[in-house]
């Protein structure tokens, strides 16, 4: 009867998961999906960067984060700063707009969403009457200037959206103010631009679509003067005094006009088409930043010829007889400058050129010689090739850790020294208690290395396997090389490059001994890399081996892809980590896994037709083991066979449905004729079967047939010392689970230290499990005699982990898709188990073993199984019992790649790609938590220029005119007042008050 016995209700044990597991969305690495609108604010020196989803993301100095997403889920079309606040506009593309504000709580800063609005027409006007296409944040930081499709330029008060209609200024008003001879009604259709005077707030320069620029001054509601271009207008820039403005246009010009009091139409000072005299792109956006020297900087977007270079993503810079268009690989949303924000400067003096490009974030020093690039310590492109694998290593070594950034300082000489130019905001949050490392593999054949300690995901160093092999491109080439006399002077920046010379360079499974400072990586053509870390450039021979997994089989032939051809003689390497060993896998099949042992120097891996095992001291293969099927004839077709017979698809689609027909008639019939394999399971799964005949809640799961394609696939490898022949002797072991449900056992015998490079390494093959439910196998592990999981190699030597118990018996783990199952060893009895599809209806797509500390006492902490499901849950299981602790919501089903991305880390965090240029961490831990904890304080800026530190929570606006200071001290009254109420402390204090009194 204990069957059915449910357990009871534990307290203690209650509050014991409360402890130790919290589930939390912490952060987003990587770049923002889908860009489409960028601001900044020179005051608080933030960045501000929305998307095509409605997500709004906020960025300071490194650690400075915040992010806001719009209920509406729409494009954001602008972004603008309230000058001197801490606040921001949005303008989204259903014409709708959002007041955000940066304000205080729990000691930290969060952005929230204040109002939202719309405007609206009269009754009967067309959506155009009230299209925003201009916004404008008045200095007075009381109104905004919304200029529309219609020409109108209403005016909307702050921070209530009020429109005030006594104040809009129509296209009948403008005109009434210009000469008929000068203009049409349909010249002041669809306002362009608006640009508050730099000198004087009273005025604003107005520019329409049809080339009609007229400054305004908003007191005495006139028009001052107007001027008249001769090609489409796209937009506008003052000049830092105010006596000048320019304009850019649609043909690719740009022109300077002069600022007077008459109303005359005023003549260009100056046009200039700067890649004439041929037809060209529009130029959208220009800055004109003045400087010491007496020289200005011109930057500008776009003006490219438009026949040879009208697919060119370019910015131009312009200074003195220097001039070079910046090319990028993505189109470019927006672009900014950093200069000086000093209202009593003189000069611009610009320092930076920021560029919001559609897949990366470039920054451009334009103080130093030639215009560097500025390395981004956050906004990485994660994406730069197309990301394939992931791998995290916990707990780097303080030395290992120092080497890799000093290989990766070497490859970044040709990156500015600058200071990170945008550095708003403060981080508080705590230094993060260990190194940790995220690697990724990507497409190109190259592995990053990303110091993912903290908030910020910084790039460290970059790794190439391209030079080990021959392709179509030369890894000597400059993409940055141009001639003296090339026009237009085209430099390409940025690291963004989606496309690869070959497919099969792309980097699949990635293994890091961080003890050791080896490193394997394995790729698409069955190519598996063995490295270890050298600190100086070098020149060498790499080793080539090669393994026949199909060498005792016959009648295969492989249809896939041919294997990568390699360089001959010494290849020259970077510092850093440096390939010694390849050895390639026959056929050139995906390697599916990958196992590193660094203390006895071997290398297992695995492909769709075996696995191998290779001895990288002695550069020699032990052993290769085919688990090729005979009918697993898609293994031998390749992932990049450009023809897939439909015939085979249906064929094996009508077998596979008559052999569940008929397999269910033998259940119904006498089970009699099971095969030996079956038989020799019985005794293994008896308990099972019983189980599964008892328990009326769980799921009935067909078993497998072993005659699914790709059942040799080779999913899982594991070394681990344990009892593999007998009780009183351990040995070095390796396992192996494939796609059909069997486990091999390895006996090795590595010699000793003395006699390593003499004798070579032995393997015998030990053990055969074979699953009756055939699942495939996604995870191995052993557990030593105190049911923990056994140390990492070098762990133990490194005294970071306590020795395994090797006096009390061993248990093997293995994780299936639909089960965990725990064996006894070394006879490899069932001794536990727990059926996830059948109890829950879900299959484990990922498994790990995690460290839980509990966050009441540094003395506690337990191993546990965090699992990922095909649901996108995530479920925590006790170790050794197998006991479901708690589930989790993590990741939409529906987010296939998503799931397939996530890794996790030894500590119970873990990362998934949520676009494909950016990851969602999460923490499954009360105790490891990484997450933004930030504070904006608002400097006060007051009539008399005087600056004061304020929080955002507590500023009050205030105007700089003397003459209105009793409408500032009310202002400032209501502000404050406003402030106190969303403070808590103040509310509960009041509200003890009132108690009290009561």
């Amino acid at each position: 009867m204990r069957r059915f016995l449910r357990p009871g209700h534990d307290p203690v044990r209650e509050r014991l998961k409360r402890d130790l597991f919290q589930f939390n969305k912490t952060v987003e690495h990587g770049f923002p999906h889908q860009p489409s609108a960028l601001g900044y604010s020179p005051f608080l020196r933030l960045m501000a960067i929305g998307t095509r989803s409605g997500a709004i993301k906020l960025y300071g100095a490194p650690g400075v984060e915040f992010m806001g997403l719009h209920e509406e889920n729409n494009t954001v079309m602008q972004i603008h700063f309230i000058p001197d606040q801490c606040q921001l506009v949005t303008l989204l593309d259903d014409n709708s707009l959002h007041l955000w504000s940066l304000r205080q709580h729990g000691g930290a800063s969060e952005l929230r969403e204040e109002h939202r609005f719309t405007l609206k027409g009269p009754p009967g006007s067309p959506p155009s009457a009230t299209q925003v296409t201009a916004v404008l944040p008045h200095s007075s930081r009381e109104v905004l200037y919304l200029g529309t499709e219609s020409g109108n330029i209403f005016v909307v008060e702050l921070p209530s959206f009020r429109v005030l209609e006594d104040r809009t200024i129509t296209p009948e008003a403008v005109l009434q103010r210009i000469p008929e001879d000068n203009c049409s009604r349909r010249s002041c259709e669809l306002v362009e631009a608006l640009q508050e005077h730099p000198k004087n707030p009273d005025q604003i320069l107005i520019g329409y679509s049809r080339a009609l620029i007229v400054l305004w001054d908003l007191q005495n509601n006139k028009a001052i003067q107007h001027f008249l271009g001769s090609q489409q207008l796209e937009n506008l820039y003052w000049q830092r005094d105010g006596s000048k403005f320019i304009s850019c246009h649609y043909d690719g010009s740009y022109t300077q006009w002069a600022v007077s009091s008459d109303n005359k139409p005023a003549e260009p000072l100056e046009n200039t088409v700067p890649y004439g005299p041929f037809p060209c792109k529009a130029i959208s956006k220009i800055y004109w930043q003045t400087t010491k020297n007496g020289l200005p900087y011109i930057i500008f977007q776009g003006g490219m010829p438009r026949a040879s270079y009208g697919d060119r993503h370019s910015i131009s810079v312009i200074h003195g007889s220097q001039q070079t268009a910046f090319d990028f690989t993505s189109r470019v949303i927006d672009f900014f400058i950093i200069f000086s924000s000093d209202p009593a400067a003189e000069f611009d003096d610009p320092c930076a050129l920021v560029v919001l490009a559609e897949e990366e974030l470039v920054v451009i020093d334009l103080k130093s010689a030639g215009w560097p690039a500025v390395h981004p310590p956050y906004l990485a492109s994660l994406h730069c090739s197309a990301i394939t694998c992931s791998h995290h290593v916990s707990n780097i070594p303080l030395k290992l850790w120092e080497r890799i950034i000093s290989a990766g300082s070497k490859q970044n000489i040709h990156y500015s020294s600058m200071p990170w130019p945008i550095d708003g905001g403060t981080n508080i949050a705590p230094d993060p208690p260990q190194r940790d490392l995220l690697l990724t593999g990507h497409e190109d054949g190259t592995v990053r290395f990303w110091d993912a300690s903290g908030v910020c995901l910084h790039l460290l160093y970059k790794l190439s396997t391209v030079r080990v092999f021959l392709t179509d491109a030369d890894p000597n080439d400059n993409m940055n090389t141009l001639g003296e006399d090339e026009w237009p002077p085209l430099r390409k920046v940025g690291t963004f490059d989606p496309y690869s010379d070959d497919p099969r360079l792309g980097i699949q499974k990635i293994y890091l001994c961080k003890y050791s400072g080896y490193l394997a990586v394995a790729g698409t053509a069955g190519q598996v890399l063995v490295m270890e870390l050298n600190d100086e450039d070098a020149e060498h021979v790499v080793d080539h081996a090669e393994a026949d997994l199909l060498q005792d089989q016959e009648g295969y032939r492989w249809k896939g892809h041919e294997k990568l051809r390699t360089r001959e003689g010494p290849v020259r390497f970077e510092a850093g980590f440096q390939p010694f060993v390849l050895v390639q896998c026959q056929p050139p099949a995906v390697v599916t896994s990958l196992a590193l042992h660094s203390e006895w120097k071997l290398v297992a891996f695995g492909t769709s037709h075996g696995f191998g095992l290779f001895d990288h001291q002695q550069k020699r293969l032990v052993f290769v083991k085919c688990t090729l099927h005979p009918s697993d004839q898609l293994a031998l077709e390749g992932p990049l066979s450009r023809v897939k017979s439909l015939k085979k698809s249906l064929r094996q689609s009508f077998r596979r449905i008559r052999r569940s027909r008929v397999s269910s008639r033998k259940r119904r019939g006498a089970g009699g004729n099971a095969s030996e394999v079956q038989e020799a399971n019985a005794k293994f799964d008896q308990d099972a079967l019983q189980e599964m005949e008892l328990a009326p809640v769980q799921r009935k799961i067909e078993a497998r047939s072993a005659e699914d394609s790709f059942t040799g696939f080779v999913r899982t490898l594991y070394f681990a010392d344990t009892f593999l022949r007998d009780s009183s002797r351990h040995c070095p072991s390796l396992w192996a689970g494939t796609n059909g449900g069997t486990v091999y056992a390895f006996c090795l015998r590595v010699p000793p230290a003395e006699r390593r490079m003499d004798e070579p390494v032995r393997a015998e093959q030990a053990k055969e499990i074979q699953l009756m439910h055939r699942a495939p196998v996604v995870g191995i592990l052993v557990l030593d005699g105190r049911s923990t999981p056994l140390p990492e190699p070098l762990e133990v030597a490194h005294d970071l982990s306590k020795s395994p118990d090797m006096q009390g018996s061993h248990q093997l783990l293995v994780v299936s898709e639909e089960q965990f199952k725990v064996f006894t060893l070394p006879k490899v009895s069932s001794k536990l188990k727990l059926k996830l599809t059948a109890l829950e209806g879900c299959r484990v797509r990922k498994v790990t073993v995690a460290n839980f500390g509990s966050c009441k006492t540094d003395e506690y902490s337990e191993n546990d199984l965090a699992v990922l499901t095909n649901l996108g849950d995530i479920q925590i299981i006790s170790l050794p019992f197998l006991k479901l602790q708690i589930r989790y919501p993590c990741i939409r089903k529906e987010d296939v790649s998503g799931i397939a991305s996530c890794v996790f880390t030894k500590y119970g965090q873990g990362f998934y790609l949520i676009s494909p240029s950016e990851f969602e961490r999460f923490s499954l831990s009360t105790k490891w938590l990484v997450e933004p904890r930030c504070i904006v304080d608002m400097p006060e800026v007051t009539s008399n220029n005087h600056v004061h530190s304020k929080s955002g929570t507590e500023n009050a606006a205030r105007k700089s005119s003397p003459g209105d200071s009793g409408e500032d001290e009310r202002k400032s009254g209501r502000l404050m007042e406003h402030a106190l109420l969303n403070d808590e402390k103040v509310l509960k204090e009041i509200q003890s008050t009132l108690e009290g009194g009561r």
